[in-house]
Order: C-alpha cells, then sequence, then structure tokens
C-alpha cells in the first residue's frame, strides 16, 4: 500500500516506542460496556476490502461501547490540515501511510498517551510518539525455482550477487524515495549495521547501479506481480501481498524471508478532536488479539498483535509477518534519519530511477 508521502523538514517524532509505559489493568482489545454510549466516532483509511476489513475488526468494539462507528476516506493530508486549522476535526482516528505521523506529529497528529493504550503486543521499533501500526506487510524478494533449482539465492546480499546468482533482477523504480533501497545498498556494499548512519545516500544507490544490468524497474504492484507470473525476472522484490498473489495464481517462485523490510500503514488522533479518550479507546480496541485476526481474515494483511492468531489459508498464513519465526527476521528501517533527510533522498532518488 504504497501511499504517496508529502514529507518535509518538520521535526521528527523520535520512534522505537514498543516498550512505552502503559498503565496497568489497560489491555489491548477490551473496551468498557456502555463506555462510550451515545457518541460517534468516525474512522478514516483508504477504502477497499482493507477499510471494510478495518470496520469489521472494530465492531465489537461498537458493540461493548455503544458508540456509533462512521467510516469516510480515503485519508488526505491536505483534509486533516484544514480541519486541524480550522479548529473543526471530524476525523477521530486516521490510517495514514508510514512516515506521516512522524512528520507531523504534535502538528497535525497529537502525542499518544500511552496510559490509554496498551502497546505492550506490538513488535519492537514500530510505535511512535504519535503513533501505533494498523497493519504490517514486508518488501521482499522471490526468485524463480527453475533458474536456480537446488543453488537458490537466499539474503540480500545474493540478490546483488550476480556473478554467483546471474539473471534479471524486479525493483522498484517508482517516484517515492525509498530509503531502505539505500540501506540495502549499503549493507551489500559491506557497511556494518551498526554504522549505516549518517548513511551515505550516494554509495548506497551506487550499489544497485553497479548492477544496473541486471535491473528490471517495477512502477506498481501490478507490474511487480506481473513480473512474477510471466517469469520475466528471476528474482523480484514485491511488496508481500503482490507475492503472495503471484504465488496463489501458479507462479513458480520461492520467497526469501531473510532481513524483511518492516511496512506498515500507521493509526493517529488529529490534533483538535473532540474526544481524546474516545479516539484512544478505539485505537486500544484496534490493538486487540481478536479485532487483529479480523482485520488479517478480511484483508489478508498481517496482524500487528503478536499473539494474533487469524484463521486463513496455507498460503495466506505462510506469508503473515507476526508470527515469532518472521518477526526473528525483520528488518526496520530507520524512519526518524530518513524522514530528517527526505529532501535529499527524494532528489537522489529521481536521479537515480531517471536512469542516471
Amino acid at each position: 500500500m504504497n501511499h504517496t508521502r508529502t514529507l518535509g523538514l518538520a521535526a521528527v517524532a523520535a520512534i522505537g516506542m514498543a516498550g512505552a509505559a502503559f498503565a496497568e489493568g489497560v489491555v489491548a482489545g477490551e473496551t468498557a460496556e456502555g463506555s462510550l454510549a451515545g457518541k460517534t466516532l468516525t474512522f478514516v483509511s483508504y477504502g477497499g476490502i482493507y477499510q471494510d476489513g478495518q470496520i469489521k475488526a472494530l465492531q465489537d468494539f461498537v458493540t461493548k461501547s455503544g458508540a456509533t462507528l462512521l467510516s469516510d476516506g480515503p485519508t488526505e493530508n491536505a483534509k486533516i490540515q484544514a480541519q486541524v486549522e480550522a479548529k473543526n476535526v471530524m476525523w477521530d482516528v486516521v490510517d495514514t501511510g508510514d512516515f506521516t505521523p512522524f512528520v507531523h506529529c504534535g502538528t497535525l497528529f497529537q502525542k499518544l498517551d500511552f496510559t490509554k493504550i496498551d502497546v505492550s503486543k506490538i513488535p519492537p521499533g514500530q510505535v511512535g510518539e504519535c503513533s501505533v501500526p494498523a497493519m504490517n506487510y514486508a518488501v521482499m524478494f522471490l526468485y524463480n525455482k527453475d533458474t536456480y533449482k537446488d543453488n537458490p539465492p537466499q539474503n540480500w546480499n545474493d540478490f546483488f550477487d550476480v556473478e554467483k546468482f546471474p539473471g534479471t533482477r524486479g525493483i522498484p523504480g517508482y517516484a517515492d524515495p525509498e530509503g531502505f533501497m539505500v540501506e540495502l545498498g549499503l549493507l551489500a556494499d559491506g557497511v556494518p549495521k551498526d554504522q549505516l548512519f549518517p548513511a551515505d545516500i550516494d554509495r548506497g544507490l551506487n550499489k544497485w547501479r553497479s548492477i544496473r544490468d541486471n535491473l528490471v524497474p517495477w512502477t506498481t504492484g501490478a507490474e511487480s506481480q506481473q513480473m512474477l507470473e510471466s517469469g520475466e525476472a528471476d528474482m523480484v522484490m514485491v511488496w508481500s501481498g503482490r507475492g503472495k498473489a503471484a504465488l496463489a495464481n501458479g507462479a513458480n517462485y520461492e520467497p526469501v524471508w531473510q532481513d524483511w523490510i518492516v511496512v506498515k500503514d500507521q493509526l493517529a488522533i488529529p490534533v483538535g478532536v473532540k474526544d481524546t479518550d474516545a479516539s484512544h479507546a478505539l485505537i486500544n480496541a484496534y490493538l486487540g488479539k481478536q479485532a487483529q485476526e479480523v482485520m488479517a481474515q478480511e484483508t489478508s494483511y498481517s496482524p500487528i498483535n503478536i499473539e494474533a492468531q487469524p484463521q486463513v489459508d496455507e498460503l495466506t498464513a505462510a506469508f503473515m509477518t507476526n508470527t515469532p519465526e518472521k518477526q526473528a527476521m525483520a528488518y526496520n528501517q530507520n524512519v526518524e534519519f530518513w524522514v530528517a533527510n527526505y529532501e535529499t533522498l527524494s532528489a537522489k532518488w529521481a536521479e537515480f530511477v531517471a536512469g542516471n
């Protein structure tokens, strides 16, 4: 769900707050009977089966709390800004793209009160001052089993090794810059993980340029899926949902999960909502085990509650990222750094995708 990001040099919120304190007795998913009777909340997201699944996941919250829940969207920063500036905020909880709440923390989105939200079941590194994750998916790659047979690539270093693993690689080539692409390039170029930052953007992108002849860019999720289904590229870097869909359609590829890139939508509360307690209560309900299971079952996106066990088919289950095994292999990009350096990253990324 690659949402277009409009970012600037706004103050960056601290991230990695999965250990944030929460009040004893507050449990994700629990809602007091009748606690919001007579109140109306508006939940905003990106529409389609995703938002439908989110609303279904909140039905238990609606029933128990007595609140009326309205659904609106799609999420647009300009609309949020207009509401905040007019001091007439109509959206109580908003699903946003990955970077947005970090850019606008304290300006468009308020800092969350973690005495009212239980974040103890969210994987480490995914909670910010102004947001919690709404769902997870992965950026990872799949390889053609016919091409590599008994000697398959096993990690990102292998993805870059065109001598040991010859063949074409499908990679993102869309306009939105991706910091993780720089991080992967730097790691493949020998930079130790604990010395990545401040990141040398040129060096990271130059590593990709060094294998340019083997790269096939894609600009939409549909294109990346088609690469897999047609066998156009020997390895394809994709959003996990597209990889899963290609396998469901018969693509003869195998996923590689080592150091999959954590990607997530975020839940945030606009500055100036009429009832912050009610907004916090909705988020806390959404983070519960049962709500996350419903969300995952309805949408095929991965739940962010590590205890959730959605009842899905075998292939969908294989692409769920909240399991201990998947979490042990997860890689969190440095969102804080990329937000702070977004303009520089954008300019250099634009050169790269233009073929320069």
